[in-house]
C-alpha cells in the first residue's frame, strides 16, 4: 500500500508541475579513467600473535642465534642448541576497504631489552605478505612475520621490544 501511495503522489505531482527540462543521460561522454578518490575508511591493524622465541637451550657462553621463519619453521646456530616448543611466529590482521591495495612497511632490525639492562638484536625480519598486498573482498588481509634473534654474552632473562608495522593504502 505504501508503494501505491508513493506512485500516486508522483503521478499527481507530475500532472500539476510545469514541464521541466532534464539533461540527457546518454549525451554525457563516458569516462574510462581510474578513480583517484581517497579511501573513505582507515586501515586497521591488529596483532593476533606476538613473535615469541620461548626458551632457548645454550651450549656455552659464545654467540649464537635462533631463527623463526614466517612459515613456522625454525633454526639455531652457534651456542644456541635448541629453541623451545612454544616459539611462535607473529601474526597480523589488517582490515580496511575491500579489494584495496596496501603498502606494508616493517623494519628489518630492532633492538630488544631486558629489565636488567641487557640488549639483543632481532634482525632479518621477514613476512609472508605478497609484494603487492591487497585486501580481500571482505577487506581483510592476514600475514605472518618472523626473524633472527642474535645472542651474545650473558643474555639470561626475558627480553622485549617494539616492532613498528605501518600499513597504508596505495
Amino acid at each position: 500500500m505504501t508503494r501505491l501511495r508513493h506512485l500516486l503522489f508522483l503521478v499527481m505531482g507530475a500532472a500539476l508541475a510545469q514541464p521541466a527540462s532534464t539533461q540527457c543521460r546518454l549525451c554525457n561522454q563516458p569516462t574510462t579513467s581510474v578513480s583517484t578518490a581517497e579511501p573513505t575508511g582507515d586501515v586497521e591493524l591488529q596483532i593476533e600473535t606476538n613473535l615469541a622465541f620461548d626458551r632457548m637451550v645454550l651450549g656455552g657462553s659464545g654467540g649464537g642465534a635462533a631463527t623463526i621463519r614466517p612459515d613456522g619453521s625454525s633454526g639455531v646456530e652457534g651456542s644456541v642448541l635448541e629453541l623451545g616448543p612454544r616459539a611462535t611466529v607473529g601474526t597480523v590482521l589488517v582490515h580496511g576497504e575491500p579489494n584495496r591495495t596496501v603498502r606494508i612497511e616493517i623494519p628489518r632490525r630492532i633492538q630488544l631489552f631486558s629489565v636488567a639492562g641487557g640488549q639483543m638484536t632481532l634482525d632479518d625480519v621477514t613476512t609472508d605478505v605478497a609484494t603487492v598486498a591487497r585486501l580481500d573482498a571482505a577487506g581483510n588481509l592476514s600475514f605472518r612475520f618472523g626473524g633472527r634473534l642474535i645472542l651474545s654474552g650473558d643474555c639470561d632473562g626475558p627480553y622485549a621490544g617494539d616492532l613498528p608495522i605501518t600499513v597504508e593504502y596505495q
